[in-house]
C-alpha cells in the first residue's frame, strides 16, 4: 500500500529547510528596511569637506584662546567663559548623543549679569549621560567641542582640542 507524500516525515524535512531560509530572508529584509541606521553618512565626500572646514574653526578658537567651564546641577546648566576678556552676546550650544540622534538638542544662550550662560531644563528632560558638546558664537567663526558626561557638580573645562585640530 502506497502512502501519500504528505504523510512521509522525510518530505516535510526536505521542505522545511528551504521554507525556513525564505522566512528568515523576508524577516531580515523587513527589519533592515524599517530600522535604517541613521549614523551612516550617504555623501561621505561632502561630509569630509565639511569636517575640514570645522577643523579650521577649532584652530581659530585655539588662536583666540577660547575656553569655558560647564556644569549641570539640579537641572541648571551653567557655562562660563574662563580666561576670556571678550563678551559674547549669545552662544550656540549643541548636545549630540553618541548613538541616539533623536536625543540631540540645541540651545541658544544669552549671558546673565555675571557673564554666565545659564539654562534650566524641564524636569522631564533627561540630559544625564555622555554627550558631545559643541559651543560656537553667533557669528560661527570659531568652534569648541568636547565629550562630557552629565551631570557635573563642579565646572569642567571645555577648550579647543588640539588633537582634533591637527
Amino acid at each position: 500500500m502506497k502512502t501519500s507524500w504528505y504523510r512521509e516525515p522525510w518530505a516535510w524535512f526536505v521542505f522545511i529547510l528551504p521554507f525556513t531560509a525564505v522566512v528568515a530572508g523576508i524577516a531580515t529584509f523587513i527589519i533592515a528596511n524599517t530600522n535604517p541606521d541613521t549614523l551612516v553618512v550617504g555623501d561621505y565626500y561632502k561630509k569630509g569637506k565639511a569636517i575640514n572646514l570645522e577643523l579650521g574653526k577649532i584652530k581659530q578658537a585655539q588662536k583666540l584662546g577660547m575656553s569655558f567651564g560647564l556644569k549641570l546641577v539640579d537641572d541648571q546648566l551653567i557655562i562660563r567663559p574662563t580666561g576670556i576678556e571678550k563678551e559674547f552676546p549669545l552662544l550656540n550650544v549643541n548636545f549630540y548623543h553618541p548613538t541616539l540622534a533623536d536625543r540631540d538638542f540645541s540651545l541658544v544662550l544669552t549671558p546673565d549679569g555675571n557673564g554666565n550662560f545659564t539654562h534650566i531644563f524641564e524636569a522631564d528632560k533627561n540630559v544625564a549621560g555622555k554627550w558631545q558638546v559643541t559651543i560656537t558664537p553667533f557669528e560661527n567663526h570659531w568652534k569648541i567641542q568636547a565629550v562630557i558626561t552629565l551631570p557635573q557638580s563642579d565646572f569642567i573645562a571645555i577648550a579647543p582640542d588640539t588633537a582634533q585640530a591637527n
